[in-house]
């Protein structure tokens, strides 16, 4: 999980150097990124697939929680959930 985590800041960070938030030159930069910087196109790669992967690994903790009864602790289980609704807030917004 801090593996996923570390990869999807250094792979944003390095992402964000050569973004341009204006929505009119927003895909240019993107396809610059991917076409003209090296290794653009595998760090936007890395960062895509690394996003899909630290879910699937939220998820498996989430299921370890379930089967070791993780939820009967109801401070640790609320702070959880909010973790994941942050988590979902910052992904999908």
């Amino acid at each position: 999980l801090g593996v996923c985590l570390i990869t999807q800041i250094v792979t944003g960070l390095l992402l964000a150097t050569h973004y341009t938030a204006d929505t009119s030159l927003a895909f240019t930069s993107v396809a610059h990124t991917c076409r003209n910087v090296q290794f653009g196109w595998l760090i936007r790669n890395l960062h895509a697939n690394g996003a899909s992967l630290f879910f699937i690994c939220i998820y498996l903790h989430i299921g370890r929680g379930f089967y070791y009864g993780s939820y009967l602790n109801k401070t640790t289980w609320n702070i959880g959930v909010i973790l994941l609704l942050a988590l979902m807030a910052t992904a999908f917004v």
